[in-house]
């Protein structure tokens, strides 16, 4: 009797971790270039005066940066989709895989928004009337800090919970994603409490970091049984 063997099927979907790497150094790129042309950005609530100045003293660098930084937000939405394809392929199938979908997803558009409100400031900022220019400012820190720090935490959650549970990544890498995570969602606090500001970084850099190593880590499929050899250990 001839036996016939499935045919293995191939990951559709771009690779996950020529994504994440060109998602975090394009976000690197931004900010260099901003630290570079700038030296230093006021805090968000600066005086409207002192923020107005800023934006109108380094126009070039600010919209070079907020270039790159939509330039970030295009990969990351299709790394958050590629990452929720794998999952279901993996046979995931709990609530994880939407959630960081929807945190990937809302991670990339409120960055790209971002970017957009900081390039249009830095080309027309208006020095007779700094309250505006501030609050524009504040909106791109709000969507791009605060929100975008928010999303992410939800998408490295939403890989890092599937992926320490059934054990699709060393549970000592998940485990740190999950530290990021929560430090994500924290920084929203960060609207009111200044000092929590701080986590900002460490969910912007560590989470980048932190997702490369899981794109690289995230297995194509889960290993099949053999239907045959289950029936044989089930014989008592």
């Amino acid at each position: 009797m001839t036996e016939y063997s499935q045919p293995s099927r191939r990951p559709g979907g771009p690779p996950l971790g020529p994504l994440a790497i060109v998602t975090f150094a394009l976000t690197i790129a931004g900010v260099v270039t901003l630290l570079a042309g700038t030296g230093s950005a006021p805090a968000p609530f600066a005086p409207a005066a002192e923020v107005a100045a800023w934006y109108a003293a380094h126009a070039l660098p600010i919209r070079i940066a907020a270039t790159l930084q939509l330039g970030a937000a295009v990969p990351l939405g299709i790394l958050a989709a590629s990452v929720y394809a794998r999952q279901l392929r993996l046979g995931v199938r709990v609530p994880g895989p939407v959630i960081g979908l929807y945190g990937g997803i809302a991670a990339s558009l409120l960055l790209l928004v971002s970017a957009l409100v900081t390039w249009s400031i830095a080309s027309g900022s208006d020095p007779v009337d700094p309250g505006a220019t501030a609050a524009l400012g504040r909106l791109a820190f709000g969507l791009g800090g605060v929100g975008y720090a928010v999303g992410m935490g939800l998408l490295i959650a939403g890989v890092a919970v599937p992926a320490y549970i059934l054990r699709l990544m060393p549970r000592w890498l998940a485990l740190v994603g999950l530290v990021i995570a929560a430090a994500g969602e924290v920084s929203f606090l960060s609207l009111v409490l200044d000092p929590l500001q701080a986590l900002l970084p460490v969910v912007r850099f560590g989470g980048g970091a932190w997702l490369i190593a899981a794109a690289f880590l995230l297995p194509r499929d889960r290993p099949r049984r053999d239907p045959r050899l289950a029936s044989r250990e089930d014989r008592p």
